[in-house]
């Protein structure tokens, strides 16, 4: 490729394409967090050729989708993950770095699901300011409603999604790719990845799966897959319509949802009802979906909500059981680790140390001084007390000094040092002996 191409570029973006600097500006935004996948360090062996190619095939209408990877996860819980080739990325930020100012912009202020700056922790102190303000600072009665989608993801029609996004493109997307980024859209939202993917691991990490959530068992023409940018950002732009509905039509102005997770607070039992009603028939007859059956809450705020993993109760909230059992469990299976030497628990002890501030640091938002403090002092009860400090306020588990990776290569260079120096002397001592 000769430099030139780069600079007709600008032309080609007035006849109705895609410009190469936008390509590579989502190949820069996919590899940020994947870049030592063997996916991504395979394309950047010759990233700017490769580029290039993609460039080429998305303007002329040959781009083709490849091989996702499938597997299944475990935790928080068993849920079925397709894994994008790392071309198939690029091409899926590029499309979302159209469009996203423009969902944004659409977006409520209600909706906390992979928004920049709206994540869990606004989202659950966004609940808990809102049941303040409709029980007046706790002083009048209110009921929080929560409710789920039941296998959202794999329930989405893709149809509807597809007309959705065409409709809001068409009229609020102006750019001169705009016939590229449709089609790109179109094929992202109809294609079926389950038919051509890898799979990865054992066929028997399905067993327990749920065949309502799974694409393997989906209708061809329902269900993202979870783990694609894509299906996170439309997924949520889903679900506008009904953050809309229960806000504007309905009149509710204490609202949040997370993905299928919302929240209703109002003042009014038989008000909160009787939108559990609407918003099921909205729900099964505008977008197909439909409420979970048995993930129905109804309860006064003073017995409290989990949400997003929190617990929110009045004046205080909570973590929820999830992540402290989670920590409890890196905790039990990381120390059997540490103790099998010195060498182990010296070369272990600045990430074990990590892991653990991570969730002390997320704890630290949230009511949870006993907690931490309990964590903090079961460490310094183990063997791990001898090369730890206790921080006051329990902020954080600080490995002492002196047993830092960094001060042991210090010490080890040190003592290198002044062993050189006492053998230099010996050598000068034998031969002034000699001399004598």
């Amino acid at each position: 490729m000769v430099q030139s191409e780069l600079f007709e570029n600008r032309n080609e973006v007035l006849s109705g394409q895609v410009a190469l600097e936008d390509v590579f500006r989502a190949y820069y935004e996919c590899r940020r967090n994947k870049r030592r996948t063997v996916n991504a360090l395979a394309f950047e062996l010759d990233f700017e050729q490769e580029l290039v190619r993609l460039w080429r095939e998305i303007n002329s209408g040959q781009y083709k989708i490849g091989r996702s990877i499938a597997f299944v996860v475990q935790q928080p819980v068993q849920r079925e993950v397709f894994a994008a080739d790392f071309r198939d990325r690029v091409v899926h930020h590029l499309v979302i770095d159209k469009l996203n100012a423009l969902f944004e912009a659409d977006f409520i202020d209600g909706s906390y699901s992979c928004r920049q700056g709206r994540g869990t922790l606004y989202g659950v102190k966004s609940i808990g300011s809102a049941i303040e303000a409709c029980s007046e600072g706790y002083t009048r009665d209110c009921y929080i409603l929560k409710l789920d989608i039941r296998s959202f993801f794999m329930s989405i029609d893709k149809n509807v999604l597809y007309r959705m996004l065409h409709e809001f493109i068409s009229e609020r997307y102006h750019g001169a790719d705009k016939p590229v980024i449709l089609r790109l859209v179109r094929q992202i939202v109809f294609y079926n990845p389950e038919d051509h993917c890898v799979i990865k691991g054992r066929r028997s990490d399905w067993n327990g799966l749920p065949c309502h959530k799974s694409l393997f068992w989906s209708s061809r023409y329902c269900g993202l897959p979870i783990g694609n940018l894509t299906s996170q950002i439309f997924a949520n732009f889903y679900l506008n319509r009904l953050d809309k509905f229960v806000t504007e039509e309905l009149g509710f102005e204490y609202y949040g949802r997370y993905v299928d997770d919302f929240v209703l607070i109002h003042p009014s039992k038989a008000a909160l009802l009787e939108a559990r009603r609407k918003i099921a028939a909205f729900l099964q007859t505008r977008l197909k979906l439909s409420l979970h059956p048995q993930k129905f809450y109804l309860q006064h705020y003073s017995k409290g909500v989990r949400f997003i993993g929190a617990m929110i109760k009045p004046y205080r909230i909570y973590i929820g059981n999830r992540t402290k059992n989670n920590l409890y469990s890196k905790i039990y299976t990381l120390l059997p680790r540490l103790a099998k030497g010195v060498r182990q628990t010296l070369d272990g002890l600045t990430g074990f140390a990590s892991c653990v501030n991570s969730y002390i640091g997320f704890m630290r938002h949230y009511n949870t001084y006993n907690l931490r403090q309990k964590v903090l002092k079961l460490l310094d009860s183990t063997f791990l007390g001898e090369v730890s400090e206790l921080k006051p306020r329990a902020e954080k588990f600080t490995v002492d000094k002196r047993f830092l990776p960094s001060v042991q290569k210090q010490r080890r260079l040190r003592q290198q040092r002044q062993y050189r120096r006492q053998q230099h002397k010996k050598q000068l001592k034998g031969t002034n002996d000699g001399d004598v």
